[in-house]
Protein backbone atom coordinates (compact mmCIF):
# COMPACT_ATOMS: atom_id res chain seq x y z
CA UNK A 1 0.00 0.00 0.00
CA UNK A 2 2.86 2.67 0.50
CA UNK A 3 4.17 1.95 -2.77
CA UNK A 4 0.74 2.17 -4.29
CA UNK A 5 0.38 5.71 -2.36
CA UNK A 6 4.14 6.95 -3.44
CA UNK A 7 3.06 6.57 -6.93
CA UNK A 8 -0.15 8.03 -6.77
CA UNK A 9 1.34 10.72 -5.13
CA UNK A 10 4.18 11.60 -7.54
CA UNK A 11 2.05 11.52 -10.61
CA UNK A 12 -0.10 13.66 -8.81
CA UNK A 13 2.69 16.26 -8.06
CA UNK A 14 3.12 16.17 -11.54
CA UNK A 15 -0.16 16.76 -12.68
CA UNK A 16 -0.30 20.07 -10.69
CA UNK A 17 3.16 21.37 -11.14
CA UNK A 18 2.54 21.30 -14.76
CA UNK A 19 -0.97 22.41 -14.91
CA UNK A 20 -0.98 25.28 -12.43
CA UNK A 21 1.85 26.74 -14.54
CA UNK A 22 -0.27 26.37 -17.95
CA UNK A 23 -4.03 27.31 -16.97
CA UNK A 24 -5.82 29.55 -14.55
CA UNK A 25 -8.51 28.45 -12.45
CA UNK A 26 -7.63 25.03 -12.50
CA UNK A 27 -9.35 23.01 -9.26
CA UNK A 28 -8.29 19.94 -7.59
CA UNK A 29 -10.59 17.37 -6.58
CA UNK A 30 -10.79 13.95 -5.04
CA UNK A 31 -12.95 11.09 -5.76
CA UNK A 32 -13.34 6.87 -4.87
CA UNK A 33 -16.34 4.21 -4.62
CA UNK A 34 -17.29 0.82 -6.03
CA UNK A 35 -15.75 -1.03 -8.58
CA UNK A 36 -17.19 -4.15 -10.45
CA UNK A 37 -15.32 -5.89 -12.83
CA UNK A 38 -14.52 -8.55 -15.13
CA UNK A 39 -13.02 -10.29 -17.90
CA UNK A 40 -14.60 -10.10 -21.94
CA UNK A 41 -13.44 -11.12 -25.14
CA UNK A 42 -12.80 -14.46 -27.58
CA UNK A 43 -11.79 -16.55 -24.76
CA UNK A 44 -14.13 -15.58 -21.76
CA UNK A 45 -16.92 -16.15 -24.68
CA UNK A 46 -14.90 -19.80 -25.31
CA UNK A 47 -14.84 -20.77 -21.57
CA UNK A 48 -18.65 -19.65 -20.83
CA UNK A 49 -19.56 -21.82 -23.28
CA UNK A 50 -17.07 -24.89 -21.88
CA UNK A 51 -19.17 -24.06 -18.48
CA UNK A 52 -22.31 -24.91 -19.85
CA UNK A 53 -21.37 -28.58 -19.36
CA UNK A 54 -20.91 -27.92 -16.05
CA UNK A 55 -24.71 -27.74 -15.47
CA UNK A 56 -24.24 -24.69 -13.38
CA UNK A 57 -21.58 -26.58 -10.87
CA UNK A 58 -18.77 -24.01 -11.79
CA UNK A 59 -19.88 -20.11 -12.16
CA UNK A 60 -18.31 -17.30 -13.56
CA UNK A 61 -18.92 -13.56 -11.72
CA UNK A 62 -17.18 -10.01 -11.81
CA UNK A 63 -14.98 -8.97 -8.86
CA UNK A 64 -16.57 -6.28 -6.51
CA UNK A 65 -13.80 -3.94 -5.08
CA UNK A 66 -12.93 -0.45 -4.82
CA UNK A 67 -11.47 2.58 -6.50
CA UNK A 68 -9.69 6.23 -4.60
CA UNK A 69 -7.81 9.16 -6.37
CA UNK A 70 -7.38 12.42 -7.11
CA UNK A 71 -8.10 14.55 -10.59
CA UNK A 72 -7.74 17.99 -11.46
CA UNK A 73 -10.91 20.07 -13.57
CA UNK A 74 -9.34 22.15 -15.96
CA UNK A 75 -11.65 24.98 -17.84
CA UNK A 76 -11.22 24.68 -21.39
CA UNK A 77 -13.86 27.00 -22.06
CA UNK A 78 -17.95 27.67 -21.44
CA UNK A 79 -19.09 24.45 -20.31
CA UNK A 80 -16.01 22.30 -21.07
CA UNK A 81 -13.47 20.61 -18.56
CA UNK A 82 -9.97 18.50 -19.13
CA UNK A 83 -9.89 16.19 -16.41
CA UNK A 84 -6.85 13.83 -16.22
CA UNK A 85 -6.34 12.11 -13.01
CA UNK A 86 -5.10 8.97 -10.94
CA UNK A 87 -6.45 6.36 -9.05
CA UNK A 88 -5.68 2.83 -7.24
CA UNK A 89 -8.41 0.66 -8.97
CA UNK A 90 -8.87 -2.97 -8.22
CA UNK A 91 -10.17 -5.08 -11.08
CA UNK A 92 -10.42 -8.83 -11.99
CA UNK A 93 -12.74 -12.07 -11.86
CA UNK A 94 -14.23 -14.78 -9.45
CA UNK A 95 -14.15 -18.30 -10.96
CA UNK A 96 -16.64 -20.37 -8.82
CA UNK A 97 -17.08 -24.37 -8.36
CA UNK A 98 -19.67 -26.24 -6.28
CA UNK A 99 -19.30 -30.03 -5.51
CA UNK A 100 -22.52 -31.84 -6.98
CA UNK A 101 -24.62 -33.65 -5.14
CA UNK A 102 -27.01 -33.20 -2.40
CA UNK A 103 -24.99 -34.04 0.63
CA UNK A 104 -22.60 -30.99 -0.89
CA UNK A 105 -25.31 -28.75 -1.47
CA UNK A 106 -26.36 -28.94 1.92
CA UNK A 107 -22.94 -28.30 3.23
CA UNK A 108 -22.42 -25.21 0.73
CA UNK A 109 -18.82 -26.84 -0.12
CA UNK A 110 -17.22 -25.00 -2.73
CA UNK A 111 -14.31 -23.39 -4.47
CA UNK A 112 -13.85 -20.09 -5.58
CA UNK A 113 -10.82 -18.61 -7.60
CA UNK A 114 -10.73 -15.08 -7.89
CA UNK A 115 -8.19 -12.90 -9.82
CA UNK A 116 -6.94 -9.72 -8.14
CA UNK A 117 -5.12 -7.48 -10.22
CA UNK A 118 -4.69 -4.19 -8.32
CA UNK A 119 -3.38 -0.94 -10.65
CA UNK A 120 -3.03 2.74 -11.36
CA UNK A 121 -5.52 3.99 -13.68
CA UNK A 122 -4.64 6.90 -15.09
CA UNK A 123 -7.60 8.85 -17.17
CA UNK A 124 -7.47 11.65 -19.68
CA UNK A 125 -10.98 12.72 -19.87
CA UNK A 126 -12.98 15.27 -22.09
CA UNK A 127 -16.27 16.63 -19.81
CA UNK A 128 -19.31 18.80 -21.14
CA UNK A 129 -21.64 20.46 -19.08
CA UNK A 130 -24.98 19.50 -21.03
CA UNK A 131 -27.92 20.68 -17.64
CA UNK A 132 -26.44 23.10 -14.48
CA UNK A 133 -24.44 20.63 -12.72
CA UNK A 134 -25.01 17.28 -15.15
CA UNK A 135 -22.17 16.46 -17.73
CA UNK A 136 -20.69 13.84 -19.57
CA UNK A 137 -16.91 12.76 -20.04
CA UNK A 138 -15.09 9.80 -21.90
CA UNK A 139 -11.69 9.59 -23.05
CA UNK A 140 -8.30 7.08 -22.64
CA UNK A 141 -7.32 5.76 -19.81
CA UNK A 142 -3.79 3.88 -19.34
CA UNK A 143 -3.91 1.76 -16.77
CA UNK A 144 -0.44 0.50 -15.13
CA UNK A 145 -0.66 -3.16 -13.13
CA UNK A 146 0.82 -3.04 -9.74
CA UNK A 147 -0.02 -6.57 -8.25
CA UNK A 148 -1.70 -9.86 -9.91
CA UNK A 149 -2.80 -12.50 -8.02
CA UNK A 150 -5.15 -15.43 -7.92
CA UNK A 151 -6.67 -16.14 -4.63
CA UNK A 152 -7.96 -19.93 -3.85
CA UNK A 153 -10.69 -20.53 -1.35
CA UNK A 154 -11.94 -23.35 -0.33
CA UNK A 155 -14.75 -24.58 2.44
CA UNK A 156 -18.40 -25.48 3.61
CA UNK A 157 -20.67 -24.37 5.89
CA UNK A 158 -19.89 -20.68 5.81
CA UNK A 159 -16.41 -21.76 7.28
CA UNK A 160 -12.65 -21.01 5.01
CA UNK A 161 -11.25 -24.53 5.09
CA UNK A 162 -8.23 -23.57 2.82
CA UNK A 163 -7.12 -19.70 1.64
CA UNK A 164 -4.31 -18.59 -0.20
CA UNK A 165 -2.91 -16.20 -2.60
CA UNK A 166 -0.69 -17.10 -5.91
CA UNK A 167 1.78 -14.60 -7.13
CA UNK A 168 0.69 -13.95 -11.15
CA UNK A 169 2.26 -11.77 -13.16
CA UNK A 170 5.02 -13.37 -15.50
CA UNK A 171 2.93 -13.12 -18.77
CA UNK A 172 0.81 -10.49 -17.78
CA UNK A 173 0.59 -7.49 -19.60
CA UNK A 174 1.93 -3.90 -16.94
CA UNK A 175 0.27 -1.30 -19.25
CA UNK A 176 -3.32 -1.35 -20.12
CA UNK A 177 -4.61 0.90 -23.06
CA UNK A 178 -8.27 1.64 -22.72
CA UNK A 179 -11.30 3.97 -22.65
CA UNK A 180 -13.44 5.50 -20.09
CA UNK A 181 -16.93 7.34 -20.94
CA UNK A 182 -19.53 8.21 -17.57
CA UNK A 183 -21.62 10.81 -16.63
CA UNK A 184 -21.80 12.84 -13.53
CA UNK A 185 -23.54 15.72 -11.48
CA UNK A 186 -21.14 18.56 -9.85
CA UNK A 187 -23.00 20.35 -7.17
CA UNK A 188 -22.58 24.27 -6.34
CA UNK A 189 -20.98 22.98 -2.89
CA UNK A 190 -18.38 21.06 -4.53
CA UNK A 191 -19.54 17.73 -4.34
CA UNK A 192 -20.09 15.20 -6.82
CA UNK A 193 -20.90 11.82 -7.89
CA UNK A 194 -20.75 9.82 -10.86
CA UNK A 195 -20.80 6.70 -12.71
CA UNK A 196 -18.40 5.26 -15.33
CA UNK A 197 -17.16 1.86 -17.68
CA UNK A 198 -14.14 1.39 -18.33
CA UNK A 199 -13.22 -0.67 -21.35
CA UNK A 200 -8.95 -2.47 -22.06
CA UNK A 201 -8.66 -2.20 -25.38
CA UNK A 202 -4.54 -3.71 -24.89
CA UNK A 203 -4.83 -7.93 -23.79
CA UNK A 204 -4.48 -9.26 -20.73
CA UNK A 205 -1.11 -10.87 -21.64
CA UNK A 206 1.32 -9.48 -23.09
CA UNK A 207 1.71 -11.70 -25.78
CA UNK A 208 -1.95 -12.03 -27.03
CA UNK A 209 -2.06 -15.83 -26.70
CA UNK A 210 -5.92 -15.57 -25.12
CA UNK A 211 -7.72 -12.57 -26.48
CA UNK A 212 -9.76 -11.37 -22.80
CA UNK A 213 -9.64 -7.54 -21.79
CA UNK A 214 -10.33 -5.81 -18.94
CA UNK A 215 -13.88 -3.75 -18.07
CA UNK A 216 -16.09 -2.68 -15.71
CA UNK A 217 -18.30 -0.47 -13.81
CA UNK A 218 -16.94 2.65 -11.21
CA UNK A 219 -19.39 4.23 -8.99
CA UNK A 220 -18.18 7.40 -7.81
CA UNK A 221 -18.48 10.13 -4.44
CA UNK A 222 -16.16 12.77 -4.94
CA UNK A 223 -15.16 16.46 -3.77
CA UNK A 224 -13.96 19.32 -5.78
CA UNK A 225 -12.20 22.19 -4.20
Amino acid sequence: MRKILLVMTVLMVGLLHNTYAQHGGVKVGFKGGYSVFGWQGETVKSFKNLLEYTNGNVTTRMRQGFHAGGYLSIPLGSGFEFEPGVQYSQKGMVLEGRVPGDAAEFANAKVTLTNKGEYIDVPLLAKVYVAEGFNLFAGPQVSFLLSNKVNVNAGAFGFSAYNNDFEWQESQRKVDLGFSAGAGYQLQNGLNVGGSYDMGLTTLDGTSDYKTFNHGFKASVGFRF
